[in-house]
């Protein structure tokens, strides 16, 4: 079962006190813990927004969200499994090595810890936990993925699907450029000593957008992140969960909600044929390529992305 945690929201959505508590079944049988922060008004259509690989809730700028609230919508954000404030999965060892190599040559993949439909099924536990019944799913990257398996495993939930520098689980697209391949496998800082990641997060510019890079924002990011809740040991875990799903290719093409795929022309982590893919699946979406965006929310690009996110969940009246 998924146990959720409400937050009271502060400027920086850090660390707070927590207030009632209540639990849904989840289906791979554990107790987990989800942080979650909403903006706007309950009675308002909701958008529930899942982040990537990683990545913590308030990777979500909080003005970029309070801009979707503004426009009428009730957003709502998370903490994925093994991030943040959710659930750490202590002592659950993954080798995360065979499982990518058994995932890129089409052979039978090892046991993993949990899916993406695990994912996916803490994603719609916030929804019963809030009494939403249905809702505009928007994911970015690992948040991506997951947002399509909700649309394609909880339909009746699902109003619209907008998949942000995703990919289908399509092993022959959307993978990294060699230079960003380096820094994901490459060694770990030397400590996990704050300074230590603060100072490795400038690697992290390489999947950025070329055109709006700041060393000032990557530092500020991580420090709010490695303040807010340091945990390295969960993205095996997580990474296990985007390979060990397997091509997802078959599930991607049922999904019949109305569906917008937005990609960045700069984005090194999940190359743009990651969303093109994606889009090419999925019958009726619109594909939305952005230029001068990697796979990040530069902000001189929010008027596109919320102009484009809002004109898209418009359509369906809730």
């Amino acid at each position: 079962m998924t146990l959720f945690r409400e937050v009271v929201r502060t400027t920086c959505l850090g660390k707070n006190d927590t207030v009632p508590k209540t639990t849904v079944h989840s289906t791979d049988n554990r107790l987990i813990d989800i942080e979650y922060a909403t903006f706007g008004l309950p009675s308002n259509p909701a958008i529930l927004m899942i982040m990537g690989y990683t990545a913590q809730m308030i990777v979500w700028p909080e003005a970029f969200c309070q801009l979707l609230a503004d426009a009428g919508y009730y957003v709502i954000i998370f903490d994925n499994r093994d991030c943040g404030l959710s659930t750490h999965l202590d002592g659950v060892v993954v080798d995360a090595g065979p499982i990518i190599l058994a995932a890129m040559t089409d052979q039978p993949i090892p046991p993993i810890p949990y899916s993406l439909s695990d994912m996916a099924t803490d994603a719609v536990g916030v929804l019963n936990h809030l009494g939403i019944e249905r809702a505009h799913v928007l994911g970015m990257s690992l948040g991506g993925m997951i947002a399509q398996v909700v649309a394609y495993e909880h339909r009746h939930r699902t109003m619209t699907l907008t998949s942000i520098s995703s990919q289908p689980g399509d092993p022959d697209v959307g993978q990294p450029s060699m230079d960003a391949a380096v820094v994901i496998f490459a060694d770990p800082p030397p400590t996990t000593s704050r300074e230590d990641y603060i100072a490795s997060s400038i690697q992290w510019q390489v999947w950025q957008s070329k055109k709006y890079r700041s060393d000032e924002l990557s530092y500020a990011g991580a420090a709010l992140s490695y303040d807010r809740a340091f945990y390295p040991e969960g993205a095996p875990r997580q990474l296990a969960a985007v390979y060990g799903s397997g091509r997802r290719h078959e599930q991607v093409a049922t999904i019949s909600c109305p569906t917008l795929v937005i990609h960045g022309t700069d984005d090194e982590l999940i190359v743009q044929s990651g969303g093109e893919r994606t889009a090419e699946l999925i019958p009726g979406s619109k594909l939305l390529l952005i230029d001068d965006m990697g796979h990040d929310l530069p902000q001189p690009l929010w008027p596109v992305l919320t102009g484009a996110i809002l004109d898209h969940v418009a359509q369906v009246v809730a």
